[in-house]
């Protein structure tokens, strides 16, 4: 069963998991902000935008925007040097696109993303946190069931 979930061994998600941890300490440790990927969108825009909701993020908007590019830098290096260029899904880019944007929304309604509430605020234990955790949990997996019931396929 576990090949099954963990199709390249255990050790390369327990260190990933690992280096999850203890990147949002680090950032933390340094901050004192949670390190969720979420504000993202939200400081960027600070950056062109006067309006009092971005104003908050001024003082912070500059770690976030290393933390988002480190991200996307991080795959973008794993995909180098790993030497493979794969497309890893079959689902056509315009549902990836809808998902997208439900993501979006569904992460303005959570106030936060998996990675704020999964990471750093279950880490804090926030009750607000496990909630949306929970209900992320929920709606993936009845999702999953729905769709395969309907007989979606990519």
């Amino acid at each position: 069963m576990l090949d099954s979930l963990f199709p390249n061994g255990t050790l390369p998600y327990l260190l990933g998991g690992v280096m999850i941890g203890l990147g949002t300490a680090i950032i933390y440790i340094g901050t004192a902000i949670p390190a969720g990927a979420s504000t993202f969108l939200e400081s960027t825009l600070s950056y062109v935008s006067d309006r009092p909701r971005f104003a908050r993020y001024h003082d912070s908007r500059g770690w976030r925007l290393v933390f988002s590019a480190g991200i996307v830098l991080g795959a973008a290096g794993y995909t180098l040097a790993s030497g493979e260029w794969a497309w890893t899904t079959a689902v056509q880019p315009w549902r990836l696109a809808i998902g997208g944007a439900l993501v979006g929304v569904g992460t303005r309604l959570g106030k936060g993303c998996t990675s704020g509430h999964g990471v750093c605020g279950l880490g804090s234990g926030s009750r607000t946190s496990l909630t949306n955790v929970a209900t992320f949990v929920l709606v993936a997996v009845g999702t999953a069931q729905l769709v395969a019931a309907l007989g979606v396929t990519p």
